[in-house]
């Protein structure tokens, strides 16, 4: 098997909000790149064994003292460079030319005029005519004033002099704008020409590739041992499960813990899905489910602060996980789903100059004891790669594109105390909600849709009887990242039909209304 890492791409972050969507997108192209600080320590840039540097954009300014610099290592190494916003700026400080802070900051749509050939650009243009003109995203506050010596310009705008240039003999280029973002019509077949033709890299990242990859290195990870996994029924754990299961088979056990704060009946179906192998879709894992409801609901009575309901939920799933896991005496090793985001934004920095967003831990503070190696399959994936891989491996497409759910589930779903009764209506409305969201064709085009139960209560009629029941809100959201979100503007009759036949269906409830807020300033989720 020809190793799916072998042509890789090197991308020095200098804290732009793009950095991973530039990874992103040369992943796209079949082709495995990393992550790392513009700070990492630079006598690994040559081991690493790239084929190319990719500089990504950031928020500091090169007129500044102390700001972020290319590691000299990287300009040694002969390496293509590609250069984008930032990392085009201080490529053109470093290098002998020159930066200014522009009068107002220029974010949005912008066209650039190709002003030179080189082989960057090659044939690209959005319109027809000459000179050949780019539709492409800017975001930036300083620009290159001059190129450095040796380089020559090959693009411009109304307002930036320098928009893109090229040292055709070294392979080095910048541009100004972003070739990452959908908004720049040609970035990805500009990425290619830097990735594939001047590179020279060859598309080998693909599921195919990556799984028997894995498996390869699972084997050889874990031998004859056993391996343990919490099995929740979200994407990356279940596409850890399938993958291990194609690699060790039965050396792997699962443990399934239902909280009673699950989506409707997804017990049932994780059970279906992953151990029964009767089921025409069955894999026939090992899969040992926890009936834990009542010992959650327990736990989380008269509760009602959010963080205080999370580190509940978390905590009583590591001790029930800890259970289990001592009845397997053979278990050796532990298997999580960590994946490439989570160890980016956990890594940190040699300086400490780069920022840290947040640290992840996937399965919560496992007892020390435990004393067992950590298996991490996906690490290295993003989770588009992850979804694709899941359908690669024969799990159903629904399960593997499902939209987001909160790690302490419905408890989070609930406003304020959480109780049995409060779950199982919300479970019941929101899976109305999403069947009929799938129904209508709209599932897939919004980011995320759930129920949130509200505890309070609305009069309402039924039948002839006035009744106080509970308020169930929906909410439902389009978004890239998930930093961002604006509210999705569903039809009024679908609304109405969702809205029918909640209170005709869920016992308990009497009116269900929308949530129009955006992020910012609401938070996607309600807790």
């Amino acid at each position: 098997m020809t190793d799916p890492h072998r042509d890789k791409i090197l991308i020095i972050d200098f804290g732009a909000q793009y950095t991973q969507l530039i990874a992103r997108r040369v992943r796209e192209l079949g082709v495995y790149c990393e992550i790392w600080a513009w700070d990492h320590d630079p006598s690994q840039i040559a081991a690493y064994g790239a084929r190319g540097i990719i500089l990504s954009g950031g928020p500091e300014s090169t007129t500044l003292e102390g700001a972020p610099r290319v590691p000299q290592e990287v300009f040694d190494s002969g390496l293509p460079l590609l250069g984008i916003c930032y990392g085009m700026q201080t490529m053109a400080k470093q290098l002998g030319g020159a930066t200014e802070a522009a009068d107002a900051r220029e974010y949005g749509h912008a066209e650039v005029t190709l002003v030179a050939a080189d082989r960057l650009f090659g044939d690209l243009k959005d319109h027809p005519g000459l000179p050949p003109r780019l539709d492409v995203w800017m975001s930036h506050g300083d620009h290159v004033s001059r190129a450095p010596p040796g380089f020559t310009v090959t693009a411009k705008t109304d307002r930036v002099p320098v928009a893109a240039f090229a040292n055709e003999e070294k392979r080095w280029y910048g541009v100004q704008f972003h070739p990452e973002v959908t908004h720049t019509k040609s970035g990805q077949a500009l990425l290619r020409r830097f990735v594939v033709d001047i590179c020279g890299c060859e598309t080998l990242w693909t599921a195919e590739q990556i799984i028997e990859d894995q498996v390869e290195r699972v084997r050889a990870q874990v031998g004859s041992d056993e391996v343990i996994l919490g099995l929740s029924g979200g994407v990356d754990s279940s596409v850890v499960a399938a993958l291990l299961h194609r690699a060790i088979g039965d050396q792997l056990t699962c443990v399934f813990v239902d909280t009673g704060l699950l989506r409707w009946q997804e017990g049932d179906q994780v059970m279906a899905t992953f151990a029964d192998a009767s089921d025409a879709h069955g894999l026939g894992i090992r899969v040992i489910r926890v009936d834990a409801r009542e010992r959650y609901f327990k736990a989380l009575a008269g509760v009602t602060d959010p963080e205080a309901k999370r580190k509940i939920i978390g905590n009583l799933f590591v001790e029930i996980f800890d259970e289990e896991a001592g009845k397997l005496a053979n278990a050796k090793w532990l298997a999580q789903g960590t994946i490439y985001p989570d160890v980016i934004e956990s890594a940190g920095s040699r300086t400490g100059k780069a920022h840290v967003i947040k640290s992840h831990h996937n399965v919560g503070g496992l007892p020390e004891h435990m004393n067992l190696g950590l298996v991490e399959p996906l690490r290295e994936l993003f989770k588009d790669e992850v979804r694709r891989i899941g359908v690669a491996l024969g799990l159903p497409h629904e399960m593997v594109y499902r939209h987001p759910f909160p790690g302490p589930g419905l408890g989070v779903r609930i406003l304020g105390e959480v109780k049995a009764e409060y779950a199982d209506i919300l479970a019941r409305a929101d899976a109305v909600f999403i069947e009929e969201l799938r129904k209508a064709g709209l599932y897939d085009q919004v980011s995320q849709a759930f129920a949130v139960f509200l505890p309070v209560k609305s009069v309402g009629v039924v039948g002839d009887a006035r009744a106080y029941e509970w308020v169930i809100a929906l909410r439902a959201v389009e978004t890239i990242d998930f930093m961002t979100a604006h509210w999705a503007h569903l039809p009024y009759d679908f609304l109405g039909r969702v809205s029918n036949r909640i209170i005709n269906e869920v016992r308990g409830v009497s009116r269900v209304v929308y949530d129009v807020s955006g992020k910012p300033p609401a938070t996607i989720e309600w807790e």
